[in-house]
């Protein structure tokens, strides 16, 4: 199965909602790599690598997140893998 990586740039409500825990969760469950971060404006950061049927089900569940997230969009970026071996939280940038 190839490989496929994505970074996304989750906008919403999911700062302080628990939403990079969440992702760590998520993508471990999932099997996938990469990592995940807030940013100073208010935006989560991910970078997600694995299988392309794994990824997308991340972004489908990424666009609810956990409970107390509100996502209003998701941009979306294809990037080459090969990338991290695990899947990480980041510090703020």
């Amino acid at each position: 199965m190839t490989a496929v990586a994505r970074r996304l740039t989750i906008h919403g409500r999911v700062q302080g909602v628990f939403y990079r825990k969440w992702a760590v969760q998520t993508a471990t469950m999932l099997e996938l790599t990469g990592w995940v971060r807030n940013r100073a404006n208010g935006c989560v950061e991910a970078l997600v690598e694995g299988p392309a049927d794994r990824v997308e089900r991340f972004i489908a569940l990424a666009r609810q997140g956990p409970a107390a997230a509100k996502v209003s969009r998701i941009d979306i970026i294809d990037c080459a893998p090969p990338g991290p071996s695990s899947f990480d939280k980041r510090p703020t940038v």
